[in-house]
């Protein structure tokens, strides 16, 4: 099956899903009606359901079909079961956005970074920090290391836009896994520096190592959340 068709059915109707073409508790069209409607296999469709299922926009019910759960949130949400770029959220959320690149630096990984980051020793990263603004509003602060050996034209232009993006359409990087580890910290001085955080002294962070299909880690990433605005949430199924 084209990975490409694959993919393109499985964002399709995930956007269909999120600007409710497809109403949340009602049901997907058959699998019939969406093999005519994208001129594909029922094995390509069932792939892109299951997609959609794991993301826990869907359920599939015996005997009646496949039930849409997904449901608009009033906060801007972030998922923590897949990899979803800023720029992705902000599109499902509908969102205005603007991101702004506050540092971009190449640095060499030491002991104390290559511990925290999970990158090696010697190893030569870009460094970024970028705040991200919603409706103008500065609420995120993302803390990026990128392997540069992965990536070595990346610029401080192309990371004021989506990175996720450039990768995966300039690169050619299929990024593949991430795990993320949830925290609530204190405020740094950088945080209140960058971030609208009104009367909150802590923040929400969210701290990323994400893989390509080399098996390379080639990012870690910490994104500091103003707490209040912004609800993240998981699928869980009981097995």
């Amino acid at each position: 099956m084209p990975a490409l068709k694959f993919d393109s059915i499985y964002r399709d109707l995930k956007e269909k899903i999120e600007n409710g073409t497809y109403q949340p508790n009602t049901m997907l069209p058959s699998e019939n009606t969406l093999t005519g409607q994208y001129g594909c296999s029922r094995n390509t469709v069932r792939r892109a359901i299951a997609s959609l299922q794991k993301l826990g926009c869907v359920q599939s019910i015996h005997g009646k079909g496949v039930q849409i759960l997904y449901t608009p949130v009033r906060q801007a949400n972030f998922r923590v079961g897949g990899i979803e770029s800023f720029a992705e959220s902000a599109r499902r959320n509908n969102l205005k956005t603007t991101t702004k690149v506050v540092q971009f630096v190449t640095i060499k990984i030491d002991e104390r970074t290559s511990l925290r980051t999970g990158f090696p020793v010697e190893a030569e990263a870009f460094y970024i920090q970028r705040v991200r603004s919603i409706d103008g509003r500065p609420v995120i602060l993302d803390v990026n290391v990128f392997l540069k050996s992965e990536m070595p034209e990346l610029t401080k232009k192309k990371a004021a836009g989506s990175i996720y993006k450039y990768l995966e359409d300039e690169v050619g990087m299929k990024i593949v896994t991430s795990t993320r580890m949830i925290t609530a910290e204190r405020a740094t001085p950088v945080d209140l520096k960058y971030m609208d955080l009104q009367d909150y002294d802590f923040v929400a962070v969210v701290t990323s190592r994400t893989f390509n299909d080399k098996g390379i880690q080639f990012e870690w990433t910490q994104s500091r959340h103003r707490p209040d605005y912004f609800v993240f949430y998981d699928t869980a199924a009981r097995r």
